[in-house]
């Protein structure tokens, strides 16, 4: 009969524990594996949204960028045409203001010769029936120039000299009144020294008539900035 020797079996725990190696091991390699697959899962899950997404933006902006862009080549292709189609009004606006200006250009000179042609025929008639008034002009005149003493002459119209004198003999020695055929009826000149002035009546007349005139001009340029455009 053989001998036998006794067998021992290796302690439980070098297994438990190879196996938990083990275990450990393999739940390592997938979880590494779970987590690369997760990462690039997550990659092109990432890239696809992103893609998406990026592309709706890129429309969105895009077609906004178009509207407003759009909107302002439409406003601007409008205002020229605009401006094309008011050329032609604008032109006809400046002709029609131009015929109404010179038409009330036009106007205001009947206005101003008919008052003129009055006029002179009120002085006509006054001077021909009181020439002597002419003396009161010589007077008025006299005045506003400087004083001199040197005499002083007074060139009338031949037949309204006569007259005053006829009329008015001690007033018409205050100067000495000479005879001008070159003059009109109504008209007068006076030398004192240096000084030689107009003091007829149709000078006097001339100056009115500007400031009618002028006047007139006045008020026909309130009246245009008044009225509606």
């Amino acid at each position: 009969m053989k001998p036998f020797r006794t067998y021992r079996f290796p302690p439980l725990s070098q297994f438990i524990a190879a196996g938990q190696r083990s275990s450990s091991e393999d739940t390592d390699g997938q979880w590494q594996a779970s987590v690369s697959e997760g990462f690039e899962q997550g990659q092109r899950d990432g890239y696809e949204v992103g893609l998406v997404r990026g592309q709706q933006d890129g429309y969105d902006s895009g077609r906004n960028d178009g509207v407003v862009q759009g909107r302002e080549e439409g406003r601007n292709e409008t205002l020229v045409a605009l401006d094309k189609l008011a050329r032609p009004v604008d032109a006809i606006l400046r002709d029609l203001k131009k015929v109404r200006a010179d038409y009330r250009a036009a106007q205001r000179k009947e206005v101003v010769d008919l008052v003129a042609k009055v006029a002179r025929q009120v002085i006509r008639a006054e001077l021909a029936l009181q020439p002597v008034q002419l003396l009161a002009l010589v007077d008025e005149t006299l005045a506003s120039m400087p004083p001199t003493r040197e005499e002083i002459d007074v060139y009338l119209n031949p037949e309204e000299l006569k007259r005053i004198s006829e009329l008015d003999p001690k007033r018409a020695k205050r100067w000495n009144l000479i005879a001008d055929a070159r003059l009109d009826a109504g008209e007068c000149r006076i030398k004192a020294g240096d000084n030689e002035v107009d003091a007829g009546c149709h000078q006097r007349l001339a100056a009115c008539m500007d400031q009618v005139s002028s006047h007139l001009a006045l008020a026909a340029e309130h009246a245009d900035q008044g009225a509606p455009a």
